[in-house]
């Protein structure tokens, strides 16, 4: 993402970094760093770079990574349990949807309180299989909160894996409940 000259100050004052320790980061003096903050002097292509590359680098070592804000506890139905099960699950737990999971532990779909509803609504009993929505994404453990949220908007869960297993489950109000009400 390109900075401009201008943003290093605020850039800095919001990563809470000083003047010394981003001139230490970026292998350039403080005094440097003061005068292009107070704009007298416009830095060399070189150094520029290396703030730049200091701030962000720093910025991303801060960056909240989805297995901080993930449940570890996945509570998933299988596709032969029945939408009664789905219910009491739902219930029990105070959930409002789930992933569906074979007996490998596999997503194979998902459940919601809206397409149970529907289900109920047309009549339609029996197994969850035959009623659940296709599997959510899965994302790595070290997604960004950014790449939860952007999925996040099109889906109402995510199923965070770590080398090929589930590791756990980020739904809207996980989100808003740890990183935005911090």
């Amino acid at each position: 993402m390109p900075f401009e000259i201008e943003e290093i100050k605020v850039i800095r004052k919001k990563l809470g970094l000083t003047q010394s320790e981003l001139a230490g980061l970026s292998s350039v003096s403080q005094s440097l760093i003061a005068k292009i903050e107070a704009g007298s002097l416009d830095p060399t292509y070189s150094n520029a770079k290396k703030i730049f590359a200091a701030l962000e680098s720093f910025n991303k070592g801060k960056e909240i990574k989805a297995d901080q804000i993930m449940n570890p506890k996945l509570i998933s139905l299988l596709p032969e349990d029945s939408i009664l099960d789905a219910i009491s699950r739902m219930k029990k737990y105070e959930i409002s949807q789930m992933p569906v999971l074979d007996r490998v532990g596999k997503a194979v779909g998902m459940i919601s309180e809206s397409v149970l509803l529907d289900a109920m609504l047309k009549s339609k009993a029996g197994r969850i299989g035959a009623i659940m929505e296709d599997a959510p994404p899965i994302l790595s453990k070290d997604s960004s909160v950014r790449a939860v949220s952007d999925i996040l908007k099109h889906y109402p869960m995510v199923l965070i894996g770590d080398k090929g297993k589930l590791k756990g489950i980020i739904t809207k109000s996980d989100l808003l409940r740890k990183v935005y009400n911090k």
